[in-house]
């Protein structure tokens, strides 16, 4: 298997799974009309896509394609060997901080220090790359310091919420 393929598997409403290319999406003919809204075509068949939320952490997206809502969780060859493996993180390393997974701005912050949260809980709202990322918490824990404040831009690698021990 090579890790470092361009293709990913998607998983559409936790249902219907398919594989996707870098190739493939390169073929469609894609506009941006706006932020986070598309038009497609793909073999003369006209789509209106809109980016409605993102999860960068566990790369889960709602997308409203021709106003049909889907939920989409992508899965590249790295996220598949490790699942095969019977990793997982919460399994292999308890996560104490979460660091930002790319620079942007901080647009809404949903803790506070000392909050008691739940694994894949939306601690903050993060715009990167125009589009509007929810970072979710990795596990159940309390909030030991938030480094950041809404309106902050902030770095790839920036440390943004620790968790207690």
């Amino acid at each position: 298997m090579n890790i470092m393929s361009d293709s990913y598997q998607a998983k559409v409403n936790n249902q219907e799974e398919f594989s996707i290319t870098t190739e493939s999406i390169s073929a469609l003919d894609i506009i941006e009309i706006s932020k986070n809204n598309f038009h497609i075509l793909q073999h003369k068949q006209p789509f209106k896509a809109s980016i409605l939320k993102g999860d960068v952490n566990f790369k889960i997206y709602t997308v409203l394609v021709n106003n049909n809502k889907y939920e989409v969780q992508l899965k590249d060859n790295l996220d598949i060997l490790i699942d095969e493996m019977g990793f997982s993180l919460g399994k292999t390393k308890k996560v104490n901080e979460i660091k930002a997974p790319m620079p942007g701005l901080i647009l809404d912050i949903l803790v506070v220090k000392g909050q008691e949260v739940k694994e894949d809980e939306t601690l903050l709202i993060l715009e990167a790359m125009k589009m509007e990322n929810s970072i979710a918490s990795p596990r159940n824990g309390v909030i030991k310091t938030i480094g950041i404040k809404k309106g902050d831009a902030v770095d790839k690698g920036e440390l943004l919420i620790e968790f207690e021990a």
